[in-house]
């Protein structure tokens, strides 16, 4: 069985098992996975959640000006059309940052390549999630299609379900989502990518806390990592849920110090998922 809840449930036992580990031997996760290449990760900014395509605009303009070098908006809210948002953005963050855009599964792969297409003169960097997750003949379509990378993954939860997307060329770049795997199944996953000459750039929404601290422990081991998603909204609340020094500042992801996970629940976490 390759998805739904049941998996995500097991997920949490491969975390768990995994910090086990690590507290027994002293070591974060990185290391037991081979290698720590990085104490931070790059990231992107995921969402600008404001009411107009100049507020958001201007959002993208202040997390520029935090230091951060990649922000994404989702064609979901872009009211105005993607090209308009798309050259808002632009325009207010310069030509040096990279701009991703989230499709969230809206479009045929002929509707997708011929807007990829469009907003490839304001340098788009990534295009998320163009066709439904079924369409993996469309998916390839469009990867061979765009000169932009696509990217695909996040609803993913093995490899059996990533496997034939590797083989059809479905996309340059996996999103996998460290709630809905466990840290073997992306580890799998993300070793599997770079057989196939796919980058990583994970998947960070949910999880409190605890598979967000997962995720950056088995990306600070892997050599094609691109960057990872930094949810704001979620991650900065999902902090009261663990203790530990995971943080997010200036564009970069900074690696939890200590072994395992490198965090612990609080007291809050169980009242919280208990509600």
């Amino acid at each position: 069985f390759f998805g739904g809840f049941y998996v995500d449930a097991l997920a949490g036992l491969d975390m768990a098992i995994w910090d086990l580990r690590g507290k027994l031997t002293g070591l974060p996760i990185c290391k037991l996975l081979g290698a720590q290449r990085r104490t931070k990760l790059p990231v992107y900014v995921s969402g600008l959640p404001k009411a107009t395509v100049n507020e958001r605009a201007a959002l993208a303009k202040e997390w520029i000006d935090k230091g951060f070098q990649a922000v994404k908006f989702a064609a979901a809210v872009a009211d105005e059309g993607e090209v308009v948002e798309m050259q808002a953005i632009r325009e207010a963050i310069g030509p040096g940052p990279q701009i991703l855009v989230d499709f969230h599964w809206r479009y045929t792969d002929q509707e997708a390549i011929k807007l990829i297409s469009a907003l490839e003169p304001y340098d788009l960097a990534v295009a998320e999630a163009p066709v439904q997750s079924e369409d993996m003949a469309g998916q390839a379509r469009v990867t061979a299609a765009v000169k932009t990378p696509v990217a695909i993954g996040e609803e993913l939860r093995t490899i059996y379900e990533y496997r034939p997307r590797f083989v059809e060329r479905c996309m340059s770049i996996i999103q996998p989502e460290m709630a809905h795997m466990g840290i073997t199944a992306f580890w799998q996953v993300c070793r599997m990518a770079q057989a196939f000459h796919c980058r990583v750039m994970p998947h960070a929404t949910i999880g409190v806390g605890i598979a967000q601290a997962a995720s950056l422990q088995v990306s600070a081991a892997l050599p094609n990592l691109v960057m990872h998603e930094y949810q704001h909204s979620i991650f900065d609340r999902n902090l009261q849920f663990v203790t530990g020094d995971m943080r997010c500042e200036a564009g970069y992801f900074y690696l939890p110090e200590g072994p395992g996970l490198g965090v612990e629940p609080r007291a809050a976490l169980f009242d919280h998922v208990m509600k």
